[in-house]
């Protein structure tokens, strides 16, 4: 496939593959191919053969993973085994999905580590990078990210919530530099004045990035602002196959929109609406402003809302009994018609946030552990939730936590049902248990959603 010699429709088969780098980003993805009306089903463990049986018309599949928080010496031991099992199905493009807000450092979710490992098992002579998702309100322009909150534009290096990250902070929105410093890789642009030029300008300067052979396969950023470049990088990725790309859940909007311009998808994405349900279950581990806002109304519109008390949930000798406090709190509310959500933190000022430094240091545990505890522990709660009251709906917010919560419900894959908030569709569980099998559940990341979020997944209301 090349610039010279587009296809007149789409292949049969499998289109893309991807692995995500955490839970909620893999249920973003998973919806855009779906809303584009191709099956797509994401896996939560490396799926092997009988897995894969079990959805023989998928043309995307995807596996949720955790490697955001990881370390690249976990991502060396892990990640080549998933690329392996994903490359092995011959799909034309294979995908490290990040978030769209490039969380990364060199030391914890290292993209360059992942695509110095992915490019290994593809063909192609490039790694594109589209990162820029307009409908998630991310652009970038001229090579540098931003990201819209409340209405307002911010270049990422200044934005409220990624600037301050408490374990991958942006200081750095030009992507060519900060990706810079997790790889030797060539790090290439092609950007907005170029893409607008036409598909032969962009494909003369892709042709000339990877003239040498000699060289391995540089990374080339692909700028999207609006849905013409968004258009315009769909097209330059889908007529060179064969490649590994890191990107935000923005390759899928840039494939769908060309090949919707092209006639071989339907004209508007469209997803199903989810009628409402008497409760749902949320736990939350998220500290953006954004979920906060999200629990601060959840608060006044009637659900049990509890904070987590982290030094006891971290501590071995009062962890049980904290779980039990949320527990029976949360069953309380569900017996009396109301929404618990169970949260770990309220927004980066939270006092948790803060001392959570301290707070590991007292349970004697590294900043990361401690964190992921705190996951582990909401996931149990979740859990135990289950176990007592049929909840036909729940809701997670958090990335970390997601990847924790949805791992421990005995769930082998998801399938998007509905639509509710661009990024966080209302999935449906398959899993070998029959009391998990058909559980409807969402996975919300920190910055997706409307205040009335809650409410949202209870009433079963989609975003306009």
């Amino acid at each position: 496939m090349s610039a010279g010699h587009l296809q007149e429709q789409l292949p049969p088969g499998l289109l893309l593959a991807y692995y995500g780098d955490d839970f909620t980003g893999s249920t973003d993805a998973m919806e855009v191919m779906t809303a584009a009306g191709l099956s797509t089903v994401l896996f939560l463990r490396t799926p092997d053969a009988a897995m894969l049986k079990r959805f023989p018309d998928a043309r995307c599949i995807g596996i949720a993973g955790s490697s955001r928080g990881r370390s690249p010496q976990w991502m060396e031991q892990h990640l080549p085994a998933a690329f392996d099992t994903l490359a092995a199905l011959k799909p034309p493009l294979l995908q490290y999905k990040v978030c769209s807000t490039f969380d990364s450092s060199a030391d914890t979710g290292s993209i360059g580590r992942a695509v110095d490992i992915g490019v290994r098992h593809m063909p192609g002579r490039w790694s594109p990078m589209v990162v820029g998702a307009p409908r998630l309100k991310r652009y970038q322009l001229f090579g540098n990210l931003f990201a819209a909150v409340d209405g307002m534009g911010h270049r990422l290096d200044r934005h409220p919530t990624m600037s301050r990250h408490p374990v991958t902070p942006m200081d750095e929105a030009d992507l060519r530099r900060h990706l810079g410093r997790q790889t030797n890789r060539r790090i290439e642009l092609i950007d907005m004045v170029q893409l607008r030029d036409g598909a032969p300008g962009a494909h003369q300067r892709l042709a000339d990035l990877v003239a040498s052979r000699d060289e391995p396969p540089p990374v080339v950023l692909i700028d999207v602002l609006d849905e013409e470049t968004l258009r315009e990088a769909g097209r330059l990725v889908w007529s060179n196959p064969g490649a590994f790309s890191a990107s935000s859940s923005g390759l899928q909007y840039a494939l769908a929109a060309y090949w919707r311009s092209r006639g071989w998808i339907p004209a508007a994405p469209s997803l199903p609406t989810a009628g409402s349900v008497p409760v749902i279950a949320a736990v939350s581990g998220s500290c953006s402003p954004v979920s906060a806002a999200q629990i601060n109304w959840a608060r006044r519109h009637g659900f049990a809302t509890e904070r987590m008390d982290l030094p006891a949930v971290l501590d071995a000798t009062t962890r049980e009994d904290e779980l039990q406090r949320l527990h029976n709190l949360a069953i309380e509310a569900i017996d009396a018609g109301r929404s618990p959500l169970v949260f770990s933190a309220e927004g980066p000022d939270d006092p948790s946030v803060i001392a959570f430094d301290d707070i590991a240091a007292g349970a004697g545990m590294p900043r990361a552990d401690a964190a992921r505890h705190v996951g582990i522990a909401l996931a149990e709660v979740m859990r135990r939730i289950l176990q007592a009251r049929p909840v036909p709906r729940i809701a997670i917010a958090g990335g970390d936590s997601s990847g924790e919560v949805a791992s421990a419900l005995d769930i082998v894959a998801l399938s998007v049902c509905a639509g509710l908030a661009p990024g966080a569709p209302l999935c449906r569980a398959w899993s070998d248990q029959p009391h998990r099998d058909g559980l409807e559940l969402v996975l919300k990341g920190g910055q997706v959603g409307a205040i009335s979020f809650y409410g949202d997944v209870l009433e079963g209301r989609a975003a306009a």
